[in-house]
């Protein structure tokens, strides 16, 4: 199967607004027909994205800006923690939820220009997605790459779950880094006996050795204290507070506004129902008028006509009287 054609395909597929994508997708398995059988398989194999991962594309594809930004935010990020820089920590977490915030706006506003609009609920997918690029290098080639098919999340301590979750993987190089919250441990040395005894006395060459003395007399840098990885980890849990205190804030403020709604929407509905109820009263009466109407309607035009016969026999009359009297 052509690789290549298949990555292609994707590319344009996912780039579609969302409710075109089945359609859209038939129609390329059906063209890539004369490609042998693995490729329209494979094409019908793609999956349908979920909205949100789908709100993700359209922001990878029309304004990869944003994603550049929360990319190299990530960057600082990690390189913070590797230091156990606390202060650079909350510091930096507090520039990720300013564009974790802009970056969800612009989502907003990708997805209704492609005819789409996002819920509460989606956003909140979207936010998880892009946080999870801030953590983890492999998340950002699979946000970065608009072929992605799924929601994203991380949890500080473990690399993302990538397995699914790009349409094509060999697509995207997606690296495995350490992720945001766990420090690189230095590689581990060799101690110096050991190492001297690791070759038969003879055959090291002569030319190896100033440059393993140069090695062995680099100072090392000393391992972080257990007050500094104390420190570090405050800040990380401190970012992490706060964090989530503007999440349930904001979750907060999303539960008064759909009760707002609700409690609007119950009133109008309240409101239509009465109304409902007086339009079929009047329609109930307007019925029954109907009916008196035609009735009376009906009586008339007997009426009426039982008259013009009266009339028509009342003109005979005179004619037949004003004929005698002539004769």
């Amino acid at each position: 199967m052509d690789d290549k054609a298949l990555t292609a395909i994707a590319f344009e597929l996912y780039a579609l607004p969302f409710e075109e994508f089945v359609a859209a997708r038939t129609a390329a398995a059906k063209a890539a027909a004369g490609s042998g059988k693995e490729l329209p398989a494979a094409v019908k194999a793609l999956p349908k994205p979920s909205a949100a991962a789908w709100a993700v594309n359209m922001l990878a594809i029309h304004e990869p800006g944003v994603l550049a930004q929360l990319s190299e935010l990530g960057q600082r990020m990690r390189s913070a923690q590797a230091s156990l820089d606390a202060a650079a920590l909350r510091e930096l977490a507090r520039e990720r939820r300013t564009l974790l915030g802009t970056a969800v706006d612009t989502a907003r506003a990708v997805a209704e220009r492609q005819g789409r609009s996002i819920s509460a609920t989606i956003a909140a997918d979207v936010e998880r997605t892009l946080q999870a690029m801030t953590a983890d290098e492999g998340a950002t080639a699979a946000v970065q790459s608009g072929l992605l098919v799924q929601a994203l999340s991380a949890d500080g301590v473990d690399t993302v779950d990538l397995d699914g979750a790009v349409a094509v993987p060999g697509a995207v190089a997606v690296p495995r880094a350490t992720p945001l919250g766990r420090p690189k441990q230095p590689p581990a040395t060799v101690p110096e006996e050991e190492e001297r005894t690791t070759a038969e006395p003879g055959t090291r060459r002569p030319a190896d050795q100033p440059r393993l003395k140069a090695v062995r007399e680099t100072p090392r840098p000393a391992s972080p204290s257990a007050l500094e990885k104390a420190k570090a980890a405050l800040g990380e849990a401190t970012a992490a507070e706060e964090e989530f205190a503007r999440l349930a804030a904001d979750r907060q403020s999303q539960l008064a506004d759909t009760e707002a709604e609700v409690a609007d929407l119950t009133r109008e509905t309240r409101e239509l129902r009465d109304r409902l109820k007086a339009a079929e009263e009047r329609l109930d009466s307007a019925r029954k008028n109907l009916g008196t109407a035609a009735a009376e309607a009906k009586q008339a035009a007997r009426a009426a006509d039982k008259a013009k016969r009266s009339a028509m026999l009342a003109q005979e009359r005179v004619l037949r009287l004003g004929n005698t009297r002539d004769s």
